[in-house]
């Protein structure tokens, strides 16, 4: 496997990476999407509850990155 990886030329892989660009650039571009109209009870105890859970946990993983 290792002999493999030995024998490729480098380039190749630069190329394949600018003909990713350029068929990413001859894409025509996703028209936007329509915002969807979310009917949530911002004031409901339950929304509340969620809200300070994923808080609590993004502060948690926050705290674990450094």
């Amino acid at each position: 496997m290792s002999e493999l990886r030995s024998t490729d030329n480098p380039k190749s892989s630069q190329t394949a990476a600018a003909d990713n660009k350029e068929k990413a650039a001859e894409t025509p571009a996703k028209p936007q999407q329509e915002e969807e109209e979310v009917d949530i009870d911002l004031e409901a105890p339950e929304t509340e509850k969620a809200a300070l859970a994923i808080q609590n946990q993004f502060r948690r993983f926050q705290k674990k990155k450094k």
